[in-house]
């Protein structure tokens, strides 16, 4: 379970400039407008991140609206802007036996939000998403700042892809069976099902048994239906960004990728560049990931993410201007 409550501790506190109520504390890279004087630095608290569904009992004052998710009562965090600060999640003081790094997602009945699937997306059920594979899912950097003094002083190479705004696949063959899937679950086959569709016009079942190893494709779904076609795409196109080696339990790195997709002759994610992260931070990744796509010049892109070539460590930064425009 992804953990999106946690007890942390409040490394900063300032001012924003032309409000008396309210003040901007930083969780690790993360900034939340909060109520003056509730919070200390050096105070843990608890962290809601962005994108969770929080119960109503948990914070009231959030639901406004009678609003429902999995029939919990309650509402979803977003990224916001008060009195020209970003503010993203939710701090609450946390339980006097709190300690740091604490993931009290499950105790507080916090759930990631997800939109509500299209009918053509979410087709007939066939189990649950395969073991052998894993999700696809990178980690934030607002999350991740003791690693990134680490990648800061190392020469590694990072391969920095544009993360496209549509819902994710996955197709495998495995021990002769090939099946595709969605975010959450293998589903099965369906000529109205749109991941079906997408593997069938790309092929995909034959072009891994040519291949011929256990291999499973993961990318992004996108186009006409799908999170409001923001690409403004005719029809529906599959994009490739990894390709998991379910054998040996691991995902190829972005050479030995490149390498392959001549065979599969499909789209693969634009490529931005390769880079080190040498002077880079947590700010400047996301001051970097803000810009147009490279699908369509007039649509602000959703973020990047960066994939190390040396190592088999990956995250993601969101753009900023890309939340602030969610509806």
């Amino acid at each position: 379970m992804r953990k999106l409550a946690t007890i942390r501790k409040i490394l900063d506190i300032q001012p924003i400039e032309g409000a008396d109520a309210i003040e901007c504390a930083q969780v690790d890279g993360w900034k939340v407008v909060v109520k003056r004087g509730e919070f200390e630095i050096g105070q843990l608290a608890t962290y809601f991140e962005i994108d969770s569904w929080i119960p109503e009992h948990v914070a009231p004052f959030l639901c406004k609206d009678k609003r429902e998710f999995n029939g919990v009562p309650g509402a979803r965090l977003r990224t916001i802007k008060l009195r020209g600060q970003i503010s993203q999640g939710l701090l609450l003081p946390a339980a006097n036996d709190a300690a740091e790094g604490d993931d009290v997602t499950e105790a507080l009945g916090v759930q990631k939000y997800e939109a509500p699937i299209p009918a053509q997306l979410a087709g007939q059920v066939r189990g649950n998403f395969p073991l052998f594979v894993p999700k696809t899912d990178q980690e934030r950097i607002q999350n991740l700042g003791f690693e990134l003094e680490g990648w800061t002083t190392r020469d590694w190479i990072w391969e920095v892809t544009e993360k496209l705004d549509g819902s994710s696949m996955t197709a495998y063959l495995y021990q002769g069976e090939f099946g595709v899937c969605s975010r959450n679950l293998d589903l099965k086959e369906d000529e109205n099902n749109s991941f079906w569709k997408a593997a069938r016009a790309n092929d995909l079942e034959e072009k891994l048994r040519h291949i011929g190893r256990n291999l499973a494709l993961q990318g992004e779904l996108i186009g006409e239906g799908i999170q409001k076609n923001p690409y403004a795409l005719k029809g529906q196109q599959f994009y490739l960004f990894d390709i998991y080696d379910i054998d040996a339990g691991r995902y190829l790195n972005a050479i030995e990728r490149q390498e392959l997709t001549p065979d599969l002759q499909v789209n693969h994610c634009p490529v931005l560049d390769r880079t080190s992260l040498t002077d880079q931070s947590q700010a400047s990744l996301l001051a970097m990931a803000e810009g147009k796509s490279a699908l369509n010049a007039k649509t602000e892109r959703e973020g990047l993410v960066f994939k190390c070539l040396n190592a088999e460590v990956s995250f993601k930064a969101i753009s900023n201007k890309f939340l602030l425009a969610e509806k």
